[in-house]
């Protein structure tokens, strides 16, 4: 199965192929997203198509601004985050793993910011993700 199985254009995902797709990892999504709602208020959903090779990822917002990037796995869910320097500085000052700081010092910096790309496989990196929404909230 391919990295991201929702490769057709004309096929936005909706909650049942997500949850087949996903599997036991669906129920870490949509614990995550409940948590950002109890905790952020309304979130907006924006899936977008990039392109056949990435195909289609949702785009999570609060009002305007851009959370994180989902990208849906087989039995697992990818998360990506771009941070400005402030968050990255409160990042690095944080509890999070030291693997995760220094992939993030690591990456490349462009205008927006430096990507932090995180596989979901259980609660603890639901936890890390819940702690990032937050820091860049904050920032």
């Amino acid at each position: 199965m391919p990295e991201n199985p929702f490769t057709d254009k004309n096929i936005k995902p909706d909650d049942k192929s997500l949850a087949k797709v996903l599997g036991e990892s669906n129920k870490l999504w949509n614990d995550l997203k409940r948590h950002l709602r109890e905790s952020y208020g309304e979130l907006i959903e924006e899936w977008k198509f990039y392109s056949p090779k990435y195909g289609w990822t949702l785009k999570l917002l609060k009002k305007k601004r851009n959370l994180f990037f989902f990208s849906p796995k087989p039995n697992a869910l990818r998360v990506s985050f771009i941070f400005g320097d402030k968050a990255v500085s409160q990042i690095e000052s944080s509890n999070l793993p030291d693997e995760m700081k220094t992939a993030l010092r690591n990456a490349r910096k462009y205008a927006e910011g430096r990507g932090l790309l995180i596989e979901v496989k259980s609660a603890d990196e639901i936890d890390q993700i819940k702690k990032l929404v937050e820091i860049k909230l904050n920032n």
